[in-house]
């Protein structure tokens, strides 16, 4: 978004006068068509989006040959759990849903309430140009992914610039690659979450406080992960008012419009069920999920720990405790405080949350701070290293996405 911006204002330095007066007719479009071509050529953006395609093309080719030989489809495995909803709302809206079921098998009309609207209302968007629900459902993901694979480009510069764009694409890679990552490809909030999330700390590093407001704002629609992202743009907007006269203004607008999303929906659930707590009671009579200071999480890594449990049960273990590991890391290595805030805080809120203990792996993919220090580390190393390293690391997400969807009985 910002990139255009950007360009326009190419453009607008081409429109100044020149040293030389210009002669209509002198070629002045082809130098402007140069110009931004060479900006082009120059930006990180078309490698962030080149290597997150091939990465998640790699990934979806992989689950497509597990698919089938399991007898499935690809696309049933990409609209798999969650996917199906989310198809529902974007053809039925929030109306009463035929065959809506509580977690205990009895019907229950308030439970598509506990999906965010956002998401699905992207999928009607496109809808609207004639594609069929399941095209536009992953259209939109995939192009979510493009956005959030440039603003890790961002990310990436802003905390090692001495390093150029190594460390963003580096970033794009690991994220793009990890375990779960399969969700970005899928009928799934993540990969509209996840762009608006990075791009709303983009905003913060940058002290771009409007367009940080309004991006969680965005998020604040689409899960309720936003929570914490909220949380943090507001606190970074609110010390910005305080310390830096100039930019008040604009401080407290992102301050109070970042969030607007999540109050927002989380207070239309309230009207429509009658209770303050309406969305908060959808979830644990829907999924017996609330939030419990991770006494569930504790109790289900010391069983998988101590018991032969599966190869997914046991990889998402690791995984939740490597995680946590990395958050230690990004706190030592002082990557600047809204990230590591912000990371923390999704790994606290997916940690200290009952239910569904195997989608662990899914609720912490947000959390991508936790990262970076990989990501800057990498980037000081040999091409050659990094380039095994990402690899093996993409290697091991796509086998283990694919497998929680072909192998793995259970919701991921």
């Amino acid at each position: 978004m910002w990139t255009l911006v950007a360009v326009l204002r190419e453009v607008d330095d081409l429109d100044q006068p020149a040293d030389a007066p210009v002669v209509p007719g002198s070629g002045r479009p082809a130098r402007v068509v140069e110009r931004l071509l060479d900006r082009l050529a120059w930006s990180p953006y078309p490698k962030a989006i080149v290597l997150y395609l091939v990465i998640r093309t790699a990934s979806v080719q992989l689950l497509a040959l597990l698919a089938a030989r399991r007898g499935m489809t690809l696309s049933d495995r990409l609209t798999a759990w969650d996917g199906q909803w989310y198809l529902r709302l974007a053809v039925h809206g929030y109306a009463d849903l035929p065959g809506t079921l509580d977690a205990a098998r009895q019907p229950y009309s308030d439970a598509p309430m506990a999906f965010f609207p956002l998401y699905p209302k992207f999928v009607e968007a496109v809808m609207w140009l004639g594609v069929d629900v399941v095209s536009a459902a992953l259209t939109v993901s995939v192009l979510a992914g493009l956005v959030l694979a440039c603003g890790l480009v961002r990310i990436g510069r802003a905390v090692s610039s001495d390093r150029g764009d190594r460390p963003g694409l580096l970033l794009v890679a690991l994220w793009a690659g990890a375990p779960m990552a399969i969700v970005f490809s899928m009928a799934y909030t993540e990969a509209v979450f996840c762009a608006f999330a990075v791009w709303a700390l983009v905003g913060v590093l940058e002290r771009r406080w409007v367009p940080a407001g309004l991006c969680a704002f965005a998020a604040g629609l689409s899960r309720s992960t936003a929570v914490v992202l909220v949380a943090v743009v507001v606190i970074a907007a609110l010390v910005a008012a305080f310390r830096r006269a100039e930019e008040r203004l604009p401080a407290l607008l992102g301050a109070v419009v970042a969030p607007l999303g999540v109050v927002g929906y989380l207070g239309f659930v309230a009207y429509r069920t009658g209770s303050w707590t309406g969305w908060q009671d959808i979830e644990l009579r829907g999924w017996n999920t609330e939030f419990d200071f991770g006494v569930e999480t504790w109790e289900s890594v010391l069983a998988r720990l101590t018991a032969d449990e599966s190869v997914f049960s046991t990889l998402t273990v690791l995984f939740l405790l490597g995680a946590v590991a990395l958050a230690v890391v990004a706190v030592c290595t002082r990557v600047p405080w809204p990230l590591t805030l912000y990371g923390l805080g999704v790994l606290l809120l997916a940690i200290g949350t009952r239910g569904l203990p195997d989608a662990k792996i899914r609720f912490i993919l947000p959390a991508f701070p936790v990262l970076i220090p990989i990501a800057v580390g990498l980037s000081k190393r040999r091409t050659g290293t990094a380039v095994a390293a990402v690899v093996a690391w993409v290697v091991l997400g796509a086998w283990f996405s694919a497998h929680a969807l072909t192998a793995w009985r259970y919701a991921i």
